[in-house]
């Protein structure tokens, strides 16, 4: 089955605003963690989760919407996130955020996996992509650690 370059660049452009969207769930779930934790874990929460999670969200919507304004393309549409069920378990909220983080990092490697970014030829894409997975690399790793420490 063939494709042209724009049908590719749709693809990249949706999935990139696919992942996006798992990233803004996950600044959703981490902000419903924060308001359930005490304020030494919250700051930790913020430093170690929140802020890699919130530049990787905004380097992938600049990445995405730039790309498709340079192949004339519609930017993905970015809606905020519904606020996550409640719970008043933090651990519940911040599972849920490593979890969206993942599946973010999953897409964005499986776009790179596909060397679609190559084929179609577009450096600020490739660039944008790296550095949105190197900004959530450490996000489920520091996640874990603080699930097994809250609550104890």
């Amino acid at each position: 089955m063939s494709y042209s370059s724009e049908d590719a660049r749709r693809q990249l452009v949706e999935d990139l605003g696919s992942a996006a969207a798992q990233l803004d769930l996950a600044l959703a779930s981490l902000g419903e963690a924060y308001q359930e934790v005490d304020e030494a874990t919250g700051e930790r929460l913020e430093t170690h989760l929140f802020r890699p999670v919130r530049s990787a969200y905004a380097t992938a919507r600049r990445t995405a919407t730039a790309f498709a304004e340079r192949h004339r393309l519609a930017a993905p549409e970015f809606v905020a996130a519904a606020a996550p069920a409640y719970s008043g378990d933090p651990r519940v909220h911040l599972q849920r955020a490593v979890d969206a983080t993942e599946r973010a990092d999953q897409a964005i490697a499986e776009m790179q996996d596909s060397m679609l970014p190559v084929e179609v030829g577009d450096r600020e894409l490739r660039d944008g992509l790296t550095h949105t997975r190197e900004l959530i690399s450490a996000v489920p790793g520091e996640g874990r650690q603080l699930l097994r420490t809250i609550g104890r």
